[in-house]
């Protein structure tokens, strides 16, 4: 399993291996684990399984038990340790679609005005108006943005575990290259040169293999401090509702799509690998766009219809 996903996610499935799975079925023999001690686990999670402040799971939290339990089992199958899976029978709990929480035009506005001047603003920018991940910001290099051709290159992504930041490949497992808008590039043109003005204090030149967000000294950002910082600076405002800095990526791609910008187009400036992950996630702007284009091919029928009438 280490070998087969990140650090990150390993230390997640250890987590849930040891906080949520052992003190269910832990003291059960693997050969005499029954597909309904599995399913009355799952049942005892839902209903009480947080171990602090009392209460149930997740059913998303039960899911992700169940998948890592239903593959280390069947690796156990495959080293003849078991006959049989008795986790392959067991179905998880069905995971209800969350709505989805963002800002609309106006809340974006207003929220690049609040942001500006303080630490948090390039990475609102690269967020919501280019769709970049909290750890993408974190890991983008000076060396990465062409400012004359208005693009950038998402190449890393910053991941933080307990042994420290490492830098991988961005989520998808390919690296995607943005188009940057006149605003993001003034914006970015006006960031360099305060940045390069602040490192000047600490005794040193700005270089392309520098960090677009940093501390004051230069030092890389770590993902965590970026969503700290941005959980302090939505609190002080509270004009504007509060959501998860992830969910800013949201924004630019729900103001895409209703802006009539094609999906495919969105899912690659998102980084999603498939186009079907965008229009799954972002169903809720398809009403909107599809009633549009009803009437746009009404209003060209009408035009043909019109055109034909006139010539008889």
């Amino acid at each position: 399993m280490r070998t087969r996903v990140s650090p990150k996610t390993y230390e997640r499935y250890t987590q849930i291996c040891e906080k949520n799975i052992a003190p269910l079925l832990g003291a059960i023999p693997l050969a005499k684990l029954r597909p309904e001690q599995i399913s009355e686990a799952y049942a005892r999670a839902l209903a009480s399984g947080r171990r602090k402040g009392g209460g149930g799971l997740s059913p998303r939290t039960v899911r992700q038990m169940h998948a890592i339990l239903k593959s280390g089992l069947t690796q156990a199958v495959k080293w003849d340790i078991l006959v049989r899976n008795p986790a392959a029978v067991v179905r998880g709990p069905k995971v209800g679609r969350v709505t989805m929480q963002t800002y609309d035009l106006e809340q974006t506005a207003e929220l690049i005005e609040a942001a500006r001047g303080k630490r948090v603003f390039t990475p609102v920018l690269f967020a919501v108006l280019a769709g970049l991940r909290r750890g993408e910001i974190a890991a983008l290099r000076w060396r990465h943005v062409d400012l004359v051709s208005a693009q950038l290159a998402v190449v890393q992504s910053a991941e933080q575990t307990n042994a420290g930041v490492r830098y991988k490949e961005p989520k998808s497992g390919r690296g995607r290259t943005i188009a940057l808008s006149d605003t993001m590039v003034s914006e970015l043109k006006a960031h360099r040169v305060r940045q390069a003005e602040e490192l000047l204090r600490f005794g040193r030149h700005l270089s392309d293999g520098d960090f677009v967000v940093t501390q004051p000294d230069g030092s890389p950002l770590r993902p965590h401090s970026l969503g700290q910082e941005w959980v302090r600076f939505v609190t002080r405002n509270s004009a504007l509702p509060r959501i998860r800095f992830h969910d800013l990526r949201h924004a630019h791609a729900t103001h895409l799509l209703s802006s009539g910008v094609h999906p495919k187009i969105a899912s690659e400036r998102l980084g999603h690998s498939k186009v079907g992950i965008t229009l799954d996630l972002y169903s809720h702007v398809l009403p909107n766009m599809q009633a549009d284009a009803a009437a746009i091919v009404d209003a060209a029928l009408i035009a043909a219809l019109n055109k034909r009438g006139t010539k008889g």
